[in-house]
């Protein structure tokens, strides 16, 4: 379902717990910690999984899933969610996008 070599991190309210891929674990602790965060004050509030993914070209997806037999998920509050997220943190991901093209990617600013 996710292309691991692309996933960021993520959230699981099912199991609660959170996910930093490895391959970025060079990130400073409070950019990491900030991932946490709103990666599980997500699933806290909604329900269900969170997981940040990268795409070919490098723009970060937000993507959120749920349990078929999960009733308390509510599909439209996750889409109000994930857009809050991407207004209040529109710097912290468009730098992790930045990141990822210079870094991962090996492009030119």
């Amino acid at each position: 379902m996710y292309n691991e070599d692309r996933v960021l991190c993520g959230a699981n309210s099912y199991e609660k717990k959170f996910y930093l891929n490895d391959k970025f674990k060079n990130l400073p602790e409070q950019v990491r910690q900030e991932l946490q965060i709103m990666c599980v004050m997500f699933t806290e509030e909604v329900g269900g999984t969170l997981v940040l993914e990268y795409d070919e070209d490098g723009f970060l997806q937000l993507i959120t899933d749920a349990d078929e037999e999960d009733i308390l998920y509510d599909e439209i509050s996750s889409g109000l969610k994930i857009h809050q997220i991407q207004m209040e943190k529109r710097e912290l991901l468009e730098a992790l996008e930045m990141y990822y093209r210079v870094f991962v990617l090996g492009e030119d600013e």
